[in-house]
């Protein structure tokens, strides 16, 4: 089995040196040689020339056939790379789609996560007012309300910056989508 595969990949190596050969300056001037050469001989009576004309339309007729063997297996090897890469480019239009609907669940729990913090923000000032009123009945516990109020408004503070980090990523994972999109 690795035998074949070796053997084939040989062919498949001298096929492509062919291919390119032929495509190439030092063929064209080769080429042009021969066809020179082959019109001199009957001229320099060395053969005849129905003999050279036999043998020059079989000798381009074999090059023909095989030539068109040589692009048919490059076609077919283009062919095979343009169906992997429809594949590929498939798979990822898979992935960005799953990556779209990932962001969208992120923005509503990102929304959603806002509504609370609005709500734990209310909630917070109540309590804020009500340890203002407890304030101005203890003075003595007046300095300890008001680390609290601090430390609760800084966690709030901190929790709304977060937040619009969040969106801001988001946003940016959107446009990066769309310009993929476009690509």
């Amino acid at each position: 089995m690795k035998k074949e595969t070796e053997k084939i990949d040989a062919l498949e190596k001298i096929a492509n040196g062919i291919t390119w050969w032929v495509g190439s300056i030092p063929s064209l001037i080769v080429h042009t040689l021969f066809f020179i050469t082959s019109f001199l001989l009957p001229m320099l009576n060395i053969v005849e020339f129905d003999k050279m004309l036999l043998i020059l339309t079989t000798v381009v007729s074999l090059e023909a056939i095989y030539l068109a063997i040589f692009i048919q297996m490059s076609v077919n090897k283009s062919h095979e790379k343009i169906e992997d890469i429809q594949e590929d480019i498939e798979e990822i239009s898979e992935d960005i789609e799953d990556i779209q609907e990932d962001i969208e669940e992120i923005s509503e729990d990102i929304e959603e996560i806002s509504e609370d913090i609005e709500e734990i923000n209310e909630d917070i000032e109540d309590i804020q007012e009500d340890i203002e009123e407890i304030n101005e009945d203890e003075d003595e516990e007046d300095h300890n309300e008001r680390a609290k109020n601090v430390i609760l408004k800084s966690n709030v503070n901190s929790n709304k910056n977060e937040i619009k980090a969040l969106k801001d990523i988001i946003s940016q994972l959107q446009t990066e989508i769309d310009q993929l999109k476009k690509e």
